[in-house]
């Protein structure tokens, strides 16, 4: 039949973290290499990272100014990844990071150097969820802060910021992830002016979430009229 899944299609859920180093082009060639090998150093020494390559669940992407994760394990590895690799780096003046996180189906690819590589909406929000942050920020998808607050050791790290108007259109929830000296608290600059508080309430306390009326891209944010 027509309609029949093929053999190489099928459906692949990535736990995705996006990880970039804040302000890199505004360093010299050999500040930005040194940065980046400083997080790679930091990202390889996570028990999250060393878990996932040894059981081959994961794929990791550089991306010159930071690098993807993709894990195929369970949905909390990215966001463990995420605080194992800000407390690595949180006395480190010069290495400032930004994170975003999201579950989504991916597929994978080799790239032009025959390496693994993914495509798919997966590793694309994470991105533009990451692109919302400013450094030290761990944000997520409601996605993903749905499957966390089951448990009730995540509850009291999540904090909403209300949902946001992505490229083309996409809307998605975001949340913010810290607890003491893990994270940052701030709503960020690029959302702060729409959301109207300096400060979130945790994840599931409010009623509705907030609209937003931005659209993400390359440059920051840039408001949309309703």
């Amino acid at each position: 039949m027509s309609d029949q899944l093929q053999p190489d299609a099928d459906l692949a859920i990535a736990h995705v973290l996006f990880i970039d180093i804040v302000a890199y082009s505004k360093l010299a060639i050999d500040q930005q290499k040194e940065v980046v090998q400083q997080l790679n150093q930091c990202v390889r020494d996570s028990e999250q990272f060393r878990r996932a390559d040894a059981a081959g669940k994961l794929i990791r992407i550089p991306t010159g100014d930071g690098v993807a994760l993709a894990f195929f394990t369970s949905p909390d590895a990215p966001v463990r990844c995420a605080i194992e690799v800000s407390k690595a780096v949180q006395n480190s003046s010069a290495l400032q990071l930004r994170m975003g996180i999201h579950s989504g189906p991916v597929d994978q690819l080799s790239d032009l150097n025959e390496r693994s590589n993914l495509a798919g909406t997966g590793i694309n929000m994470a991105q533009r969820i990451m692109n919302c942050g400013d450094a030290g920020h761990i944000l997520l998808s409601q996605r993903v802060a749905e499957d966390l607050v089951q448990y009730t050791r995540w509850r009291s790290q999540l904090h909403e910021l209300g949902e946001v108007e992505l490229k083309h259109g996409v809307r998605v929830s975001l949340v913010n992830l810290y607890i003491d000296e893990i994270g940052n608290p701030e709503v960020p600059q690029s959302l702060r002016r729409a959301v109207g508080r300096q400060c979130s309430p945790r994840f599931g306390e409010t009623n509705k979430p907030c609209r937003i009326g931005f659209i993400a891209q390359a440059g920051g944010l840039q408001r949309t009229r309703s």
